[in-house]
């Protein structure tokens, strides 16, 4: 199902890839098998995913799929526009986008390119909120590690 898998501290990433596309990221158990990647496009996933986990301010350049309704893809333009170590609320998008909180929270439950689009970054009102269309295990530990991930690489960041 994946081309390659890349190890994170507490969870793994799936990558699939089709027809010289990225068509698909998934956050994966760390018991998830391991699988070394099997195509160029692949290895280019893992090292810019490797490079991710090294430093939240190395982006990522992949050839993807971005397949949704216009309001996914209004919320998914969005996301991407949050800087890294910065958070927005449901409701905060939700009004931006003139939606219901819910149908915000499902957008980003169905992104399929998390990290690239960061749905992790969103967040309720008055807490973390869900993730991945999860409301407790692993899923959140994911989220609660990419957000302390980007905001450790903010808090050394100096003024000008």
């Amino acid at each position: 199902m994946y081309d390659v898998t890349v190890d994170f501290p507490k969870f793994k990433v799936g990558v699939a890839v089709r027809d010289g596309i990225v068509t698909e990221l998934k956050y994966l158990p760390l018991s998830a098998a391991s699988i070394s990647p099997k195509s160029e496009l692949a290895k280019r996933a893992e090292r810019q995913l490797e490079g991710y986990k090294r430093d939240p301010n190395s982006g990522f350049d992949l050839p993807v799929v971005i397949e949704g309704t216009e309001l996914q893809k209004s919320v998914w333009k969005a996301m991407c526009a949050i800087p890294r170590g910065k958070t927005r609320t449901y409701g905060d998008l939700a009004r931006e986008l003139g939606a219901d909180a819910r149908n915000i929270g499902q957008c980003c439950g169905d992104n399929r390119l998390p990290l690239v689009i960061p749905c992790h970054r969103i967040v309720a009102a008055d807490g973390i909120g869900g993730f991945a269309h999860a409301t407790s295990g692993y899923l959140l530990e994911v989220k609660r590690w990419l957000l302390m991930h980007e905001a450790a690489a903010t808090a050394f960041e100096l003024e000008p």
